[in-house]
Parts: structure tokens; C-alpha cells; sequence
């Protein structure tokens, strides 16, 4: 009995929710599919599907298996590409985090290219602007934007995001355009923070190379870059922001810089990655396509 082959035909039964349908896509019969799906609760001893006459559902133990079986599988595929030269050979799936801002900008609108030259690769996307536990959620590579607290992952360094202070032509007009650090003191800050309930520290500026922030007053507190670049496009208050993620509005004039002087220091970009003897050359080959990808958006890090 293969059970690698019980487990494969289980997986795509659970994506597609449909026996028939799961006999199409792996070439096999349907009468083949379900003994497989049987001899496979026979041997784990379990129910994995509910079966009704309209429709079929992964059982609690079903969903578990399936979780866990996707992990084997990719590893298998893994090992099997291990030794091959061709790039094309690659297979399995890979389990990234990345910014949301970056994601929908730069990275997903870029992801054909990349699935073209791997077309064995399936990539499982988070979008988030929290900070993740790669190693407990079991990524296996996180675009980190910021400074870097894990101290039990490695980090590639890729470069370094520009900063521009940011605010809507209607906002200006009711508020008028600061050009001193001082007149900061009759505007609205739209304040971002990683979580809600903590103070944001204020308006961010570099002077002589030494950070300072400058408390402002603001309305509106966001935890997250589109709703933090929504607020600022509402109107309700000045933003800092990396300079790609708002490319596009300053482009049509839905945006306008200000404050050209006292930029908010450059962010770090980075990918992070476990630590581990091999890294597989799957995770190899997507945190190389982003080193490329990202260098036209990045400029170089600082020593």
C-alpha cells in the first residue's frame, strides 16, 4: 500500500470537495479515489469525510490530516528535487508572510514570472501588518519591514524604504501646507501603531543623525498601512509613509508631499528565514526573486 499516494489523493479530495472531481485531476477513476479514501480511514482509524447526497465535508480529524499531510507532501517534494540542476524541477509549497502594502503593490502583481518559471511551486500568501512567529506559524520565509526583534530566525537584509511625509490637496487647503517642524502644532497626525491601544510616539524626524519625534495631535489611530493611507487620502490628517506604497497617489496628485526636510528615518527591509542546516531550494529560490524584484524599489542599506 502507498501511503504517500493515499495521502495525495486524500489532499486533493479535501481541496476539491468531490470525489468525481478529484478522479478528473489525477487521472484516475472514480470507484479508485474512493476505495483509496477508504483504506485510508481503515488505516488511520477514523472518519476524515461527512458524506451527505449534496455535498461533502472534511471532518474535524479530516481537516487535521489535511494540514498536516500538505507539510509531508511538500517535504517529499523537497527531497525528490533535492538533486535536480533544472529549476523547473522544483516542487512543493511554500508558506510566506508578507506586508500588505508591499504584497499588493509590488509583489502578487510580479508573481506570474515567477510561477512561470516554476511551475511546480504552489505559494500560500498571509498578507498582515503584524508581526508574526514564523517559526510557530510555520512560514517558511517573512518579509519584515522595520526594525527586527527575532533573534532565532536568520535575516537577508535587502535594502531600505525611503520616508515621505504625506497629506491630501483637501487637507491642505482647511490646514494649510507646514514647512516648519512648528507648524506642526496646528495639524492632525494620523497615528499608526502595531497595536491598538498603544501611543503612538508622534511625528518622526532625523536631525544630524539622531532620531527625534515631536508629539501631534490626531483623531483617527490605525494598525494597518491601507487603512493608514485611506485615512490620510480622507483627509483626516498627515502621514509617514514609505515613499512606493503611495507612488501611485502622489503620481495623481490624490496625495502631496510636505515637509521635505524632516523625513522619518528609512525603514529596513528584510527576509526572514529559520535556521537550519539546508534551506530548502525551493525557500532559495522566492527570497532570491524578491532580492531582484525589490531592488528597483529599495535603496541600499547603511553600515
Amino acid at each position: 500500500m502507498n501511503k504517500l499516494a493515499l495521502l495525495r489523493t486524500f489532499v486533493r479530495v479535501t481541496e476539491v470537495n468531490s470525489f468525481t472531481l478529484a478522479a478528473e485531476s489525477l487521472g484516475l477513476p472514480r470507484s479508485t479515489v474512493s476505495e483509496q479514501i477508504r483504506a485510508l480511514e481503515r488505516l488511520l482509524g477514523t472518519r476524515l469525510f461527512n458524506r451527505t447526497t449534496r455535498r461533502m465535508q472534511a471532518t474535524q480529524d479530516g481537516a487535521l490530516l489535511y494540514a498536516r499531510s500538505k507539510d509531508l507532501l511538500s517535504g517529499m517534494d523537497e527531497i525528490e528535487s533535492l538533486f535536480r540542476a533544472d529549476d523547473a524541477e522544483l516542487a512543493g509549497r511554500l508558506r510566506v508572510d508578507l506586508p500588505t502594502m508591499m504584497a499588493r503593490r509590488v509583489i502578487i502583481p510580479a508573481l506570474p514570472a515567477f510561477l512561470a518559471r516554476f511551475p511546480r511551486l504552489e505559494v500560500e500568501i498571509s498578507c498582515t501588518d503584524r508581526q508574526v512567529d514564523l517559526l510557530r506559524e510555520g512560514f517558511d520565509c517573512v518579509m519584515r519591514i522595520g526594525a527586527l526583534s527575532d533573534l532565532d530566525v536568520v535575516a537577508r537584509a535587502i535594502g531600505q524604504l525611503s520616508m515621505c511625509n504625506c497629506a491630501s490637496p483637501d487637507y491642505l487647503a482647511r490646514h494649510g501646507v507646514p514647512s516648519r517642524l512648528e507648524d506642526l502644532a496646528g495639524h492632525q497626525l494620523v497615528h499608526y501603531v502595531r497595536n491598538l491601544g498603544a501611543r503612538s510616539p508622534g511625528f518622526e524626524y532625523e536631525r544630524d543623525g539622531e532620531l527625534h519625534y515631536q508629539a501631534m495631535a490626531g483623531v483617527v489611530t490605525v494598525n494597518n498601512a491601507e487603512a493608514y493611507s485611506a485615512a490620510c487620502l480622507a483627509g483626516l490628517g498627515l502621514i509617514q509613509v514609505p515613499a512606493v506604497g503611495v507612488s501611485e497617489h502622489l503620481a495623481q496628485g490624490n496625495l502631496v508631499t510636505v515637509l521635505h526636510p524632516w523625513q522619518a528615518r528609512a525603514m529596513p527591509v528584510s527576509l526572514l528565514y529559520a535556521r537550519q542546516q539546508h534551506v530548502p531550494r525551493r525557500v532559495q529560490a522566492f527570497m532570491n526573486w524578491l532580492t531582484v524584484l525589490l531592488a528597483s524599489q529599495v535603496d541600499p542599506s547603511r553600515n
